[in-house]
């Protein structure tokens, strides 16, 4: 079933406010990418405790309709890699949360040219594309929020990770430009940044980092991931999506344009 069909189906005209006595998103929609697993898994939970029709987005089309099923939401299988597929898309949605993104860790003189493009296609221009058809219907309503999972390498940068890197600091200047146009509409644009978080995307870097450093998984999360935090553990997901819900609210109205770093004090220094 597409966005659209299930939409459709829902019987969804717009969102309403909150009545008495239910969670202060009732009534908003909220389409999570990379919404099977980690952080977007986390954010799923938190949206929909608070009320939100949540729909899970992630090219994991079982994952998403696992997730979807026991939290009462939507399915939506895609794979973002297709932008082409995005360009005539419209997204009724309250709250767009821009998450999905993946990892390679090379130098750069031996980086894929292939895989470059791919991490900015997914991390850049699919939520560009996400963004582009999800305002229309918010402008209209008054009422929007975009939400852009960044990193603190949206802000800082690392040895290895030239791509990563590169797509999380366009998604810091795409989410500022919505901020400025989407203002004059109800709509705000914000990014959270945390550090490391404890997910299958960080975990899946200590062998790569490891290898590249020439030390042990274990030296990894101690000597190269924590090593600039002031709080040395990892980012639990459950902390960035509590974030995420507060910016989704009313209470966030005047909160646009900004970067809320959660990285134990790595930013800091």
């Amino acid at each position: 079933m597409s966005l659209d069909e299930a939409a459709a189906h829902s019987g969804r005209t717009g969102p309403g406010p909150a009545r008495q006595g239910e969670g202060v998103l009732s009534g908003r929609r909220a389409v999570i990418t990379g919404g099977a697993s980690g952080i977007g898994a986390a954010c799923a939970h938190a949206l929909a405790a608070l009320g939100a029709d949540v729909v899970v987005a992630d090219r994991d089309g079982d994952g998403a309709t696992a997730l979807a099923g026991e939290l009462g939401g939507e399915a939506w299988a895609v794979d973002l890699l297709d932008t082409r597929a995005l360009e005539e898309l419209t997204l009724e949605t309250d709250i767009l949360v821009n998450n999905a993104g993946i990892q390679v860790v090379s130098p750069i003189e031996q980086f894929s040219p292939d895989d470059f493009r791919r991490i900015q296609k997914l991390m850049v221009e699919a939520p560009f594309l996400l963004i582009r058809a999800a305002l229309p219907g918010m402008y209209a309503r008054g009422f929007g929020r975009i939400i852009n999972i960044s990193s603190v390498h949206g802000l800082r940068a690392s040895p290895f990770k030239s791509a990563y890197v590169t797509a999380k600091h366009g998604l810091e200047g795409l989410s500022k430009v919505t901020a400025l146009e989407g203002g004059e509409h109800g709509v705000t644009s914000n990014c959270v940044n945390p550090g490391y978080v404890r997910t299958p995307l960080v975990e899946n870097q200590l062998t790569d980092q490891a290898r590249l450093h020439g030390i042990t998984e274990d030296e990894v999360l101690s000597k190269i991931m924590l090593t600039e935090s002031a709080i040395k553990r990892l980012v639990e997901p459950g902390e960035v999506a509590s974030l995420v819900a507060w910016l989704a609210g009313d209470d966030a109205g005047m909160v646009t344009g900004s970067s809320y770093v959660m990285d134990g004090g790595w930013s800091a220094r």
